[in-house]
């Protein structure tokens, strides 16, 4: 009879072991929230957001195939080495940050579509406007620092209308075109370290 029970044991065991869901979370010195916008039709403006918390929950310990990532970003921590720019940012031209202080986003599906890449499908939050939106990410793969932690690195981009969102401000230019445009790419640069 024991040497029934122990490999069913182990067996549990291992099926434990394999389904256990792993949490990461950003390690925010070495993390980056980056947005890209086109200014006056000639040339790009690249900002960040300085505040924000990252959380991976890992359901497959083989890749994150099904993971759950949700993201939250203080607006008030938008930075574009301008001070001027940054507090009209701030109004309510723009992020409103006093009446609407997060960002959020949550995905809702996590696909894997190969070699270290992957659809990311999601709500994104801005201004308590929700749409949905897609990013597409890049798994870079992990390691043990010298400290001994694992991290993982992922590369995560979109592109979204802020229009769509209530971030309205805009103002034609004689020659054509608008001096902020529509479209803003988002840059995420992220590198989680998993919970002990």
């Amino acid at each position: 009879m024991k040497k029934i029970l122990f490999p069913i044991l182990l067996l549990t065991l291992g099926i434990g072991t394999a389904s256990a869901q792993s949490t990461w979370v950003a390690d925010k010195a070495h993390t980056d929230v980056l947005f890209t916008v086109t200014h006056m039709v000639i040339s790009e403006v690249t900002g960040r957001f300085t505040d924000f918390d990252i959380t991976v929950e890992q359901k497959n310990p083989a890749d994150f195939l099904g993971a759950t990532l949700t993201a939250e970003i203080k607006t008030a921590s938008v930075n574009t080495d301008n001070e001027g720019r940054d507090k009209h940012l701030r109004s309510d031209d723009f992020f409103n940050a006093e009446k609407f202080p997060v960002m959020k986003f949550k995905s809702t599906s996590v696909e894997k579509t190969g070699a270290g890449s992957y659809k990311i499908t999601g709500d994104l939050t801005i201004r308590d406007v929700t749409k949905q939106v897609v990013l597409d990410a890049k798994y870079n793969g992990q390691m043990k620092d010298p400290w001994g932690n694992t991290k993982a690195g992922f590369k995560a981009t979109t592109t979204i209308n802020r229009m769509d969102y209530g971030v309205k401000w805009s103002k034609a230019l004689d020659a054509g075109g608008y001096v902020v445009a529509d479209d803003v790419t988002i840059t995420l640069l992220v590198q989680l370290q998993l919970k002990k």
